[in-house]
């Protein structure tokens, strides 16, 4: 298998979203995108996936070696094979894939955020860098498009919190900020016990409401050159809203079950942005 089809395959079998997108990109943009997706997928299985703590530090560890290692011409992996040769020429830094694993060592360190500032770090981390990185391989030529990268990022990130949230919980770990469970009176142990509330549907609604602000705010940052490059995220973020606005329909019944989307409704909401330049 050579390194492009270990990373194809990666992203095709991860049913994620943003494969979705990618569909629609040239094939060196797509190539690209489909390598850098396939990195992030390969650090956070580490953790999702490894479950003694200690082993997964390692993993992490060797996966910033292997990243230095790479921009000095020395990748070992399939995927960093597969994504080098494309670093050049979109943009990819070192600092961004470290910041990535860096993310990915929070959830190994902290299970707890104890109020949104906190919870936001780790998010720019995890999603806002991949913004980034994102926003440059799909072609971005105006720098504000960036901070438009950065809060997409968060809106998706939070989104899947709330949808992740029972599942999370099974792992030991609970995003949502202490301060605003104590805001709500929602205790810890109901969310690790799968106990719907009044108020815990209050609670989500709140984080769904941030969550929407945050997709208009980044809508409203991109700036019009960019917005025809951007057409990837923009689908991934119909794909995100209408995920968001089920899971608002069903009440929040995210505690014993993950709801997600069909592979034929993914598809079609992405092709409606490329075909017509509608969310």
């Amino acid at each position: 298998m050579t390194p492009q089809e270990y990373v194809q395959e990666k992203a095709a079998t991860s049913g994620s979203s943003f494969y979705y997108a990618f569909l629609f990109l040239p094939k060196p943009r797509r190539a690209a995108i489909t390598a850098f997706y396939a990195f992030c997928r390969e650090v956070d299985d580490v953790v999702d996936e490894v479950s003694d703590p200690g082993i997964a530090r390692t993993k992490l560890a060797w996966w910033q070696a292997e990243v230095a290692k790479s921009f000095r011409g020395e990748a070992s992996h399939p995927v960093m094979k597969a994504l080098m040769p494309c670093a050049a020429d979109f943009g990819i830094e070192e600092r961004q894939l470290q910041a990535v694993i860096e993310g990915c060592q929070m959830d190994l360190e902290q299970t707890r955020y104890l109020d949104f500032a906190g919870l936001e770090r780790y998010c720019h981390l995890v999603a806002g860098i991949v913004g980034e990185v994102s926003a440059r391989i799909f072609g971005q030529a105006d720098p504000q498009t960036t901070e438009y990268a950065h809060k997409l990022g968060l809106a998706f990130q939070l989104t899947n919190i709330i949808r992740d949230v029972g599942e999370d919980a099974l792992r030991g770990r609970v995003y949502l900020p202490v301060s605003e469970l104590q805001q709500f009176d929602v205790k810890a142990h109901e969310i690790l016990n799968r106990k719907y509330s009044d108020r815990f549907t209050a609670l989500m609604k709140f984080q769904a409401d941030r969550a929407q602000q945050l997709y208009d705010q980044a809508l409203a940052l991109l700036p019009p050159a960019d917005r025809r490059s951007q057409k990837p995220g923009l689908m991934m973020a119909s794909i995100y809203r209408t995920l968001l606005r089920e899971i608002e329909r069903d009440g929040f019944q995210v505690l014993h079950q993950r709801v997600s989307l069909t592979p034929l409704r993914k598809f079609w909401l992405a092709w409606k942005v490329q075909a017509l330049g509608r969310l």
